[in-house]
């Protein structure tokens, strides 16, 4: 399958190594004693709520970096609308090797399909509008890829993955900096002594500081925790010369007053960090 950008087998490998290390450690001995080295058993994934599927593609990763003699019977796709009792997959093959992937596949598909159901239901509140859902940065740790990865599948896009592919110039940088103005020359400059061709965005707190970043001539202006009414004068006084993002605890509550004042782009950590649990089992097949 196609990956996004930041995805490569290289970094999957590493992700699953390094889980399986976490996990595993020096051996599954629950597995390992109570079920005999050449048992050969079949299990089927289970789904048990409703929403948006994301994580078969991991899991079959997964099962064949663990042991490559497993087999998957795919049944259902990343992105499929599912519904309590669907069944996404069936794997066969060594019971010790299930096992032991168990939790790992688990942990990554409920996870996985939370944020694209998550996602999925942002998206659809402003299907009548042109905004776009973007994520952020607010991930955890070392699962940033995966939870991304996610919030694709789900149907929202990725904002930048990280501090290193883009120039946000946020609340706190303007501060340090002195101004927006200051802090754009600046980074204008470091951008350009460094042969760096990255996108600057600048948050701003009010009206007068979107005037300012307007004129610094930036390629994006966030409007932060602005008030819908301010909101539109902001998106209204931009006129489309650069693009507007809405951000600041943007909820499924919220998102569609906020795409119908004309912002091109909504960031939530909410679709990420306030996804809940998709409820999934890996059961054996008797």
């Amino acid at each position: 399958m196609e990956f996004p950008h930041y995805i490569t087998e290289q970094k999957l490998q590493q992700f699953i190594r390094q889980a399986f290390l976490e996990d595993v450690g020096d051996g599954d001995h629950s597995t390992l004693a109570a079920v005999p080295y050449h048992a050969i058993q079949e299990a089927e994934l289970k789904v048990k709520d409703n929403g948006i599927i994301a994580g078969i593609e991991l899991a079959k990763i997964i099962f064949d970096t663990f042991d490559p003699d497993l087999q998957v019977e795919q049944l259902l796709y990343d992105g499929d609308r599912v519904n309590y009792g669907d069944i996404a997959f069936k794997v066969k093959g060594s019971a010790q090797s299930i096992l032991t992937c168990e939790r790992l596949v688990l942990n990554c598909m409920q996870r996985m399909s939370g944020i694209a159901t998550y996602a999925n239901e942002m998206m659809r509140l402003v299907e009548e509008t042109n905004a776009k859902i973007l994520d952020t940065r607010k991930t955890t740790p070392n699962f940033r890829m995966i939870e991304k990865w996610a919030v694709k599948i789900g149907g929202a896009e990725n904002h930048r993955f990280g501090l290193y592919d883009m120039v946000m110039l946020k609340d706190n940088h303007v501060d340090f900096c002195g101004s927006i103005t200051k802090a754009v020359e600046q980074t204008k400059s470091y951008l350009q002594s460094n042969n760096l061709d990255l996108k600057i965005e600048v948050e701003t707190r009010n009206l007068e500081e979107v005037k300012e970043a307007l004129v610094a001539e930036v390629d994006f202006i966030m409007l932060d925790n602005f008030d819908l009414h301010t909101m539109k004068q902001a998106v209204e006084f931009i006129g489309g010369k650069v693009k507007t993002e809405a951000s600041g605890g943007i909820t499924k509550e919220s998102v569609k007053a906020i795409a119908k004042t004309g912002v091109d782009f909504i960031s939530s950590g909410a679709i990420i960090h306030s996804a809940p649990n998709f409820d999934l089992s890996l059961k054996a097949l008797k």
